[in-house]
């Protein structure tokens, strides 16, 4: 037979399966208005899986591929389960019940950003909330704690730069808080060497700076056999170099910080490539929805099962959204498991992206809603 002929066998298969999964699905609705009556929740692990494993073992060296795709069909099912019954209360509400703005404001209170006057996360601060003060801290955690200190109504902080990856320690920090996400914003960064008037080029020996940046401008620092020295931030690094009387020290950072202490720019743009871009997010204690919010958040474990977060992914397909990040952090028990963060394009107005939040929130571990928000460049 020819590849035509197969083809249009194949076909054939596929008209038969066709009425057969709607009966399916159909049977479903039926099995969720079951469940409603009872108050019996959609999910049953122990089934799902008896029926996998009894499907692979009749399907022999075909078993695992038919799993698959009768995995699929269950994810499916449950689903259309859950928008049935309307599972995921507390969620709904809480989403129902968030403050919603046209545009995000601090109405004239203060921003939490990490790093001294000139750090690049204060320019971000400036851009989001030209209205408010800024205020600095040391560490990243210290901006946490300001807000969940009520010292700031927001906080800024760098997750993820487009040279270097992303920004762990920030991970880290939102999943031990669970503060919500209600803002985002893509700044250009464009490095700068910069040392004290009198220092020359060839007197250079340590360049300090955040051990992002570093990474951004590595390049650069080969070429000249650098060493690079970690700082706490680009601005704090232009600062010590400021005050240091080192004349063999450098720093990385912004044009606006080596203004700002006094130190000459000794070479624009030392970045890895021009389009060099840090995303920073807005945290708060409290859920606010921009009008035009385009980017959802989240935060949720997994069953440490074969597949397990194959079949979460597969969800946010079938439901049309597209994922444009994925950051696993560990837990940190001592046992390899991994909490997952997951940035997804798409609003809870859409009522299929709700009826998909509210599912995962009633059948994943650790689920964390963190917000639904605008992301600015």
């Amino acid at each position: 037979m020819d590849l035509l002929g197969l083809r249009k066998e194949i076909d054939e298969i596929d008209e038969q399966l066709i009425p057969l999964l709607l009966k399916r699905m159909d049977i479903s609705k039926q099995v969720a208005q079951y469940k409603v009556e009872r108050g019996i929740p959609v999910l049953n692990e122990k089934r799902e899986q008896e029926i996998l494993d009894n499907v692979a073992e009749k399907c022999g060296e075909q078993g695992n591929t038919i799993k698959t795709v009768f995995s699929a069909t269950m994810d499916a099912s449950r689903a259309l389960q859950h928008k049935i019954i309307g599972g995921g209360k507390e969620l709904r509400d809480k989403i129902n019940n968030a403050s919603r703005e046209k545009s995000l404001t601090a109405n004239g209170e203060p921003i939490a950003c990490q790093g001294v006057d000139g750090a690049y996360s204060g320019k971000a601060a400036n851009a989001l909330f030209p209205d408010s003060p800024v205020k600095f801290f040391k560490q990243f955690e210290d901006v946490f704690e300001a807000v969940n200190q009520n010292k700031a109504k927001f906080g800024i902080i760098p997750v993820e730069n487009s040279t270097a990856g992303s920004v762990h320690e920030s991970y880290d920090l939102i999943m031990k808080y669970r503060f919500y996400v209600v803002g985002a914003y893509d700044l250009k960064i464009d490095h700068c060497l910069c040392a004290m008037p009198d220092t020359k080029y060839e007197d250079i020996e340590n360049v300090y700076s955040h051990p992002q940046a570093l990474s951004q401008c590595n390049d650069f620092l080969k070429s000249f056999d650098f060493t690079g020295i970690n700082f706490t931030n680009t601005a704090a690094a232009a600062k010590y170099v400021s005050e240091c009387g080192k004349k063999n020290a450098a720093a990385i950072c912004s044009e606006s910080a080596a203004k700002k202490y006094g130190l000459k720019i000794i070479k624009k743009g030392i970045q890895n490539i021009s389009n060099n871009q840090t995303r920073f997010i807005v945290i708060s204690k409290s859920l606010v929805i921009d009008d035009d919010a385009n980017k959802i958040s989240l935060i949720f474990t997994v069953s440490h099962t074969t597949g397990s977060l194959y079949r979460v992914l597969g969800r946010f397909s079938m439901s049309g959204l597209n994922l444009t990040k994925i950051e696993s952090r560990p837990i940190a028990n001592g046992e390899f498991r991994y909490f997952f963060y997951v940035d997804v394009q798409g609003s809870v107005r859409d009522e299929s992206t709700m009826d998909l939040l509210c599912a995962l929130s009633d059948e994943l571990p650790d689920f964390s809603f963190l917000g639904n928000y605008y992301e600015k460049n």
